[in-house]
């Protein structure tokens, strides 16, 4: 699969990069960006994977992030893709932030027109860390996710329900139970149908009272998020976690929004977080 180099930057002892790619999944070209920390010749690095929000592109993380200089220091390779399709022929709900272009909400939509271009749960599961071992540097058996808001979401139902592929887990501000608000159930309802059970696999709390399981889930959450009571409702995450007996660390950030200042106060410690989580080789 032909991959195009769009830029590659020395920054903190390694290569920021942005690539695109005709993407089978979605029928659009995809863009994503990698940083790639230095390394000896053939040694493969573990990869940390970042979902963004609504409206967000790979580059929003990459200029606000602030992850650059802790992935060098740990080793590791960390991942940004795009949050939806991109071009004229992929449908959009004009002037909605929270529905179409940029909200793809990491969901293979089962509903026409959405269904032929807005297939982000595969791009993400499949196609992409195809790509990606096959042009970098990357240890495709220690990988990790994270994600913000709606890349939150996606980062918790991905990684739960792909647990022997992310040995770790963890979101800033995450949507966690999306069919119980509004900015789910709008995106649920349009993409997949109005049967909530076909909703189940896209929702962290329900993923959960199915019986997914992991072992290290990570949420920052700051108790200044505008969103917090109608849209990311955390508490329904700590109650399900201490129902299911899954050992999550769910840490309140006082004072803290929802912005990128809030992400990037704590971007360091979750990829340390992470790294220490997949620094054994088996």
């Amino acid at each position: 699969m032909p991959l195009e180099i769009l830029t590659e930057t020395r920054s903190h002892g390694g290569t920021q990069g942005v690539y695109s790619h005709p993407s089978k999944e979605t029928g659009t070209e995809m863009t994503f960006a990698v940083f790639v920390p230095d390394h000896e010749p053939r040694e493969k690095l573990p990869v940390l994977w970042f979902l963004s929000g609504l409206t967000c592109t790979h580059a929003n993380v990459k200029e606000k992030g602030e992850y650059r200089a802790a992935c060098a220091e740990h080793g590791m390779i960390f991942v940004a893709p795009d949050t939806s399709p991109r071009g004229n022929a992929v449908p959009d709900a004009e002037d909605e932030y929270d529905f179409g272009k940029g909200a793809g909400f990491y969901v293979d939509a089962a509903q026409e027109p959405w269904s032929k271009h807005y297939r982000m749960r595969s791009y993400i599961e499949r196609e992409l860390p195809e790509i990606l071992a096959a042009e970098f540097p990357a240890d495709m058996h220690r990988q990790a996710i994270t994600g913000h808001s709606m890349g939150g979401h996606g980062a918790l139902t991905i990684g739960l329900r792909n647990s022997d592929r992310f040995r770790s887990i963890s979101a800033f501000s995450p949507v966690v139970a999306p069919s119980q608000v509004p900015w789910g159930e709008k995106a649920l309802g349009r993409y997949m149908g109005y049967d909530r059970e076909t909703w189940r696999a896209y929702d962290t709390v329900s993923l959960i009272e199915d019986g997914a399981r992991h072992d290290h889930i990570l949420v920052d959450q700051g108790t200044a998020d505008n969103f917090l009571d109608e849209q990311l409702q955390t508490h329904r995450l700590a109650s399900v976690c201490e129902t299911a007996g899954i050992p999550a660390e769910i840490r309140m950030r006082d004072g803290y929004d929802h912005s990128y200042f809030f992400i990037s106060t704590f971007m360091a410690d979750h990829v340390a977080w992470h790294a220490r989580r997949l620094k054994s080789e088996g």
